[in-house]
C-alpha cells in the first residue's frame, strides 16, 4: 500500500492512502497533491468514459432514474474490487449488494416519465420557469456562502462542508447535461444548435459545475475516510438532484401513489445498501462467523457461562471458552475466600 508525506506530519510522518490519518494523529490537509499522480489520472479518464455513457442516459431518460441507479457503480466497484485488489467483501458488503440490486429493481419498476423536452427551446422555457430560478438562485448562494465563508473555517474538520458543496452545485451540473443531452440531438438532426446561445451556456455552466465538484470532492476524500464519504456524498447527491429534476421538469405531477411509494422505497433500500458496503467494509464478520455470535449472544441474555463440557465441543470458541472456565473460577475461589474471612 502506498503512503504520502503531509506538511502535517512533524518529522516525515506517513499516512496511508485508504485511511488518511497520519502517524502524528492530525487530520491530513486538502490539496491538490493528487495531480502528480499518474494512478488518480487513469482513474480519472476512466471515470470520464462512464460519464460519457451517463451523459447519454441523462439524454434518454429522467434524472429521478439514471441518478440513483448510480450505485450500482458502487457496487460493481466493490465487487471488482474484491477480485482485482484482494479486498475482502464481508458479509455486510454482501447483503449491501443484495440491496442495492433490489433497490434498482424497485426504481426502475416505479420510475416516472418526465414531461418531453425536444427542443432547446422548450428547455430555455423550462428553466425561465421561476420555481426553478428560485431553486437556481439559492444553489449559488447557499454554495458561496460554503465556499468562502464555512469552508476555510470548517471545511477541515466537518465533513458535510464539501460533500454539501458538491451535492447542491450537482444538482445545476444534471440539469446542464440534461439540456446539451437535447442539443446533442437538435445536433445530429442538423438544426444550427451552435448558434443558440443557451448551448454555449449550458456548456461554460457544465464545466464549471464539474471543476467545482471535483475539486471538493477530493478534498472530502482527501481529509476524510472514503467509506464515510461516500454513502454521505451518494445520499446528498441523489437528493439535492431528485429535488432539482422535480422542480424543473415536474415529474411528479403524473404518478401515481404506489409509484411514488415505490419509487422512494427503492432510493431507500439503495441508501441502506451503500452504508452496509462502505460502513461496515473494514469489519470482518462473515457468515461462518454468524452461528457463533448468535450463541454467544444468546448466552449474555440469558446470563450463563459456558459449561466445560460446551467448551470442549466448540473448536472455534476454545480460547473463549478457556477464558471463561478460569473467570468461573477465579470467581468461586474469591467468594471461598471472602467467606472464610468472615
Amino acid at each position: 500500500m502506498g503512503y504520502r508525506i503531509h506538511a502535517c506530519c512533524v518529522g516525515g510522518g506517513k499516512c496511508l492512502y485508504t485511511a488518511h490519518v497520519c502517524t502524528c494523529n492530525q487530520p491530513c490537509q486538502g490539496g491538490h497533491a493528487y495531480l502528480k499522480e499518474w494512478l488518480w489520472w487513469a482513474g480519472l479518464l476512466s471515470m470520464g468514459a462512464g460519464e460519457v455513457a451517463n451523459f447519454a442516459a441523462y439524454a434518454f431518460a429522467p434524472a429521478t432514474l439514471v441518478t440513483p441507479l448510480g450505485a450500482l457503480s458502487v457496487l460493481v466497484s466493490a465487487i471488482l474490487s474484491s477480485y482485482f485488489l484482494n479486498e475482502k467483501l464481508n458479509l455486510h458488503g454482501k447483503i449491501g449488494c443484495l440491496l442495492s440490486i433490489l433497490g434498482s429493481t424497485v426504481m426502475v419498476i416505479h420510475a416516472p416519465q418526465e414531461e418531453e423536452v425536444e427542443t432547446l427551446n422548450e428547455m430555455s422555457h423550462k428553466l425561465g420557469d421561476p420555481g426553478f430560478v428560485v431553486f437556481a438562485t439559492l444553489v449559488v448562494i447557499v454554495s458561496l456562502i460554503l465556499i468562502f465563508v464555512v469552508g476555510p473555517r470548517h471545511g477541515q474538520t466537518n465533513i458535510l462542508v464539501y460533500i454539501t458543496i458538491c451535492s447542491v452545485i450537482g444538482a445545476l451540473s444534471v440539469s446542464c447535461v440534461k439540456g446539451l443531452g437535447i442539443a446533442i440531438k437538435e445536433l445530429f438532426a442538423g438544426k444550427p444548435v451552435l448558434k443558440h446561445p443557451l448551448s454555449w451556456i449550458l456548456l461554460l455552466s457544465l464545466i464549471v459545475c464539474v471543476s467545482t465538484q471535483i475539486n471538493y470532492l477530493n478534498r472530502a476524500l482527501d481529509i476524510f475516510n472514503t467509506s464515510i464519504v461516500t454513502p454521505i456524498y451518494y445520499v446528498f447527491f441523489t437528493t439535492s438532484v431528485l429535488t432539482c429534476s422535480a422542480i424543473l421538469f415536474k415529474e411528479w405531477q403524473h404518478m401515481a401513489a404506489d409509484d411514488i411509494i415505490g419509487t422512494f422505497s427503492g432510493f431507500l433500500t439503495i441508501i441502506v445498501g451503500i452504508f452496509l458496503l462502505h460502513a461496515f467494509k473494514d469489519v470482518s464478520f462473515t457468515l461462518a462467523n454468524l452461528p457463533v455470535s448468535l450463541r454467544k449472544d444468546d448466552r449474555a441474555a440469558n446470563g450463563t457461562l459456558l459449561s466445560t463440557y460446551d467448551c470442549f465441543n466448540l473448536d472455534e470458541e476454545s480460547s473463549t471458552c478457556v477464558g471463561e472456565i478460569q473467570s468461573t473460577e477465579s470467581l468461586s475461589a474469591r467468594r471461598n475466600g471472602n467467606l472464610s474471612a468472615f
